[in-house]
């Protein structure tokens, strides 16, 4: 009788255990969904040419705690770059860290290449101050010429996704309408962990548009009709006719997107 008096007693102790467990774990959630709802994520590109500067500016809940990891997830076109070795020293000489998902070949054309993904991690140590800002130098690949008159291409650059996470809510329940993305936990890139991301932002923010010079197409037809000139080949003027050809279909459909 003692026996199962003490065994129920014990499964009542496990009990109430794991249910006050369970409230801690959605009172941390609750709090942090309500951290990632409350902060602000602004973005401006700065400099002109083909080296810029994108500063993003993090604002946090004032009530943040200090064991709330914050991650900035940018996701970058194929018509920009960055260094990975000029991130590095500057990473070194800063508070935030950096991890890019893919090597990064610096000579490859913009039409030639696919964007890529890099992982901010402004605080990897340390508390978390409310007030975050991180800068990131990207700069413009070489774009294919154009035929059509124009001198500028435009590049759409993307706010970067804001990412919290803490130890505290695991696992993460009721956070909707946020998304739970794994991600990882720091910049080794050791280990994965859930974050929570942002999924509305209070005020509505859209893509910058960065203009990167293009050459004039045009000079290139000119070259190979002088070329063809002084080598009188008939697979050189055939070159030529497709050339234009192409070109003049280009011209044609651009004019009809304008129309």
């Amino acid at each position: 009788m003692h026996f199962v008096l003490l065994s129920v007693l014990a499964c009542l102790s496990s009990c109430h255990c794991w249910i006050e467990r369970d409230e801690k774990n959605d009172n941390h959630c609750g709090l942090l969904k309500h951290w990632i709802e409350s902060s602000l994520v602004s973005m401006e590109i700065i400099k002109r040419g083909f080296h810029r500067e994108v500063e993003t500016t993090v604002e946090l809940s004032p009530d943040v705690h200090s064991g709330v990891k914050v991650l900035l997830l940018h996701r970058w076109p194929r018509g920009v770059y960055v260094d990975p070795y000029q991130l590095a020293s500057l990473s070194d000489q800063s508070d935030w860290k950096i991890l890019l998902d893919s090597a990064i070949d610096l000579e490859v054309p913009a039409h030639k290449t696919m964007g890529f993904v890099t992982f901010v991690y402004p605080t990897p140590d340390g508390p978390t101050p409310t007030l975050l800002k991180v800068t990131i130098p990207i700069h413009g690949r070489y774009h294919e010429p154009s035929f059509v008159g124009e001198m500028f291409t435009s590049v759409d650059i993307e706010p970067p996704e804001l990412l919290l996470w803490t130890e505290k809510c695991m696992p993460l329940n009721n956070i909707e309408p946020h998304d739970v993305m794994e991600a990882p936990c720091t910049h080794h890139n050791s280990s994965s962990c859930q974050w929570v991301k942002q999924q509305h932002q209070p005020q509505e923010r859209g893509p910058v548009s960065v203009q990167f010079p293009v050459g004039d197409g045009s000079f290139h037809i000119i070259f190979k009709l002088i070329w063809c000139e002084f080598s009188g080949t008939l697979g050189c003027f055939l070159s030529i006719q497709l050339s234009f050809s192409a070109h003049t279909s280009e011209a044609h459909d651009h004019t009809r997107a304008s129309c």
